[in-house]
């Protein structure tokens, strides 16, 4: 979930059936150490840029539906629920003060929870019943995972940081200790966005007991992709992310430990890689241009610390449609991306190798843009395949990125125009050493460029964005 408007993938089979891309054959990796759960840039679709805090059980059927017929067989694997989803209707009453979908509960004057969330005897909270029929019984998510992995696909949730304020008012026991929420739990700590929780301390006895229930719990329904939200939102939560991980690691499962919400400092950058598998280097990115350019700095200041396992996110990829019944950020649209922009978006998160989480609507978005952005097998292969990957040119309004495949040594080139006309861009191989003859193709129209030997120069459009890969040519 994400945060500027309400302020705000793993061990099961994953080979896609009948196909066999490039891409995809990573998906028969597999690994019994937690960590080394996303040797390459996760990619997958969360439900928050379309649906806020309000998917329900059909409507995520049919996005898995759709996945698996038009993006699982490029590699995009994980089907992520976002937050609130233990709420059968988040925000939804007569309060003229609030807005449809709004996360907040309403409390009484002592602080306690007017509103009430699924919790089960342990404050573990449970998906709703009302808005997913299928965890009827106590079952949980586990249906729903049993489908996406049915499909060869991976299944992910997002949590909130800490322990719900409903389970300290009162005072639930924590599973398998003698201790109690209230043992555990920090009431002057709560998001300034979700009043949903209190956060918990992690030198209090039953603290990592706590932690070690829910993700017990998380295994037990399949969970793949855990969206660990209000984390490092100031303060940064150093603590209860290390209870996260702990957890992780005891609970027999695998999953890749995802934090929000951003700018992660990058003075935490070592605990980031000892702990979390991805972590958001943005604050909330949406279809805004100042935004994609704000991008540019953020993924190279955060470029040293990008390595198997370990990968600076730059958010969701909010193109297509937005923002359903006019939640979460602004009316209900298709992206305010140009063309260009959308293009540029997606050349500079896979040479940057960001992981690739769709968030607009699969449902209603065109499917020539899915087939255009989301399709491009020679595109994805810079996202998953590649190294060394690093901004090498930037002044006022353009910008320069190379990378090397990892299996050919072939290089890739990104030639990106921040300005607002259409400008030459180029790049001089003798900044980077490089000697040959190459091979050019262009990616994006997967069409042969002809050769280049010193340098390699493009007419691209405003705000837009190239991007090639060098083969050198054999004598």
């Amino acid at each position: 979930m994400k945060r500027r408007e309400l302020l705000a993938t793993l061990a099961v089979s994953t080979t896609a059936l009948g196909f066999t891309t490039e891409v995809e054959k990573k998906n028969k990796t597999t690994t019994t150490d937690p960590k080394r759960i996303a040797p390459r840039p996760p990619m997958g679709w969360n439900s928050f840029d379309a649906y806020d805090c309000r998917i329900n059980e059909k409507e995520f059927r049919d996005v898995v539906d759709f996945m698996d017929s038009h993006l699982k067989k490029y590699g995009w694997e994980y089907a992520v629920i976002d937050y609130i989803w233990f709420n059968h209707a988040p925000g939804n009453w007569n309060n003229p003060n609030r807005r449809f979908g709004h996360p907040d509960i309403r409390l009484n004057a002592d602080g306690s929870p007017i509103d009430k969330l699924v919790m089960d005897e342990f404050g573990r909270l449970l998906p709703s019943v009302e808005r997913f029929p299928s965890a009827d019984k106590g079952q949980g998510f586990r249906p729903l995972a049993d489908l996406v992995h049915k499909k060869g696909m991976k299944f992910g949730i997002h949590i909130m940081r800490g322990i719900p304020r409903q389970a300290y008012y009162e005072n639930t026991p924590i599973k398998g200790t003698s201790y109690r929420a209230k043992d555990i739990a920090e009431p002057w700590d709560n998001c300034n966005w979700c009043n949903n929780m209190f956060g918990i301390d992690p030198t209090k006895p039953g603290a990592q007991a706590y932690y070690d229930s829910i993700f017990e719990l998380y295994a037990a329904w399949g969970v793949d992709f855990i969206k660990a939200d209000d984390t490092m939102y100031p303060p940064y939560h150093k603590g209860e992310i290390e209870m996260m991980r702990k957890a992780i690691e005891k609970c027999g499962r695998p999953m890749v430990l995802s934090l929000s919400c951003g700018e992660a400092p990058l003075a935490q950058a070592s605990h980031l890689l000892e702990n979390a598998n991805m972590w958001r280097v943005s604050a909330d990115f949406w279809d805004d241009w100042k935004d994609l350019k704000h991008s540019f700095d953020l993924l190279n200041a955060w470029s040293p610390h990008t390595r198997e396992d370990h990968w600076p996110d730059a958010d969701m990829i909010p193109i297509g449609r937005l923002s359903l019944n006019n939640r979460p950020h602004g009316p209900e649209r298709m992206s305010k991306f140009t063309t260009a922009e959308q293009y540029t978006l997606m050349t500079l998160w896979c040479i940057a190798r960001s992981p690739l989480i769709w968030g607009g609507d699969p449902l209603s978005t065109p499917m020539e843009t899915v087939k255009n952005l989301f399709q491009n097998e020679e595109v994805l292969n810079v996202n998953q395949f590649s190294t060394d990957n690093r901004q090498v040119v930037q002044n006022k309004t353009q910008r320069v990125w190379v990378a090397t495949d990892a299996r050919s040594g072939d290089k890739y080139v990104a030639l990106f125009n921040l300005g607002d006309k259409p400008d030459t861009v180029s790049f001089d191989f003798e900044l980077e050493y490089w000697r040959g003859n190459f091979k050019v193709r262009d990616l994006w129209k997967k069409q042969d460029a002809g050769t280049e030997e010193k340098t390699i120069s493009a007419e691209v459009p405003a705000h837009g964005a190239k991007l090639y890969r060098l083969s050198i040519e054999k004598a």
